[in-house]
């Protein structure tokens, strides 16, 4: 489980730098970081996690959208 904390704080780093170089990509690896931060949360028994970044995830898509277009 350790290993998902640092794949998941890589993951914050890339998307942060990805979105203020204001690059798409972004939203799509901040997404993919929500997810695998849900599944820490179920696994740790942490479930306040999980409404959090599904509402993260809800976010990032309507963004990703608003950039797109």
């Amino acid at each position: 489980m350790l290993w998902l904390d640092y794949v998941s704080c890589v993951l914050t780093v890339i998307s942060t730098l990805l979105v203020g170089r204001k690059l798409w990509q972004g939203w799509i690896i901040a997404g993919a970081n929500s997810a695998l931060l849900c599944l820490i949360g179920i696994r740790t028994a942490q479930f306040g996690f999980v409404p959090a970044n599904l509402f993260c995830i809800a976010l990032y898509s309507y963004n990703l959208r608003t950039w797109k277009k």
